[in-house]
């Protein structure tokens, strides 16, 4: 009986971690989308500059800035390259965001921007939304979660050879035994 309750909890534990997900992948999702907004209009001068005197080219502003002889302008040409690259990972940011709810998931966990990931887990708000897609992930990581922890006791009970709670049908057929 007491196995039974800690299946449970087990479960439900799963499920509570579960149902946050999309709502964690959706406040990352806004996030690196602001992040992107922000990013696009601090560099917007800079892109206006290179359309207007280098034909569109940022590289060409930047070698243009590195060459000048002015310590102002290198050092502003390194401003201009960090927003660049930052804009440019943004963007690459963005676009992984975009396909299914799965993919955002894995991309979360495996290859998110860990600036903006611990803002996001800084700021996130726990809730446990009725939205179909916090559900399922509930249900399927709750499930997930019961049976890797049930596979690990047992098998820990194995490793150190500890017999396991008999099962019904060995149990009725041991009072049936003809003398």
């Amino acid at each position: 009986m007491l196995r039974d309750y800690a299946r449970l909890v087990t479960f439900a534990c799963g499920l509570l971690v579960g149902v946050q997900v999309p709502g964690f992948v959706d406040q990352y999702a806004k996030r690196v989308s602001a992040h992107y907004i922000e990013a696009q209009r601090s560099f917007s001068g800079f892109r206006a500059t290179a359309d207007q005197f280098f034909h569109g080219s940022v590289a060409a502003l930047i070698a243009h800035h590195r060459s000048s002889g002015e310590p102002v302008f290198i050092d502003e040409a390194k401003t201009i390259q960090g927003l660049q690259d930052r804009l440019v990972a943004l963007e690459a940011e963005h676009a992984a965001l975009q396909g299914s709810l799965l993919r955002q998931i894995f991309h979360v966990a495996l290859a998110s921007d860990r600036e903006i990931l611990s803002e996001t887990t800084a700021a996130y708000s726990y809730t446990v939304p009725l939205a179909p897609a916090a559900m399922i992930c509930g249900v399927t990581i709750g499930f997930g979660f019961a049976l890797l922890v049930e596979a690990l006791l047992l098998g820990a009970l194995r490793l150190l050879g500890l017999p396991r709670r008999r099962s019904l049908q060995n149990a009725g057929h041991r009072g049936t035994h003809r003398v």
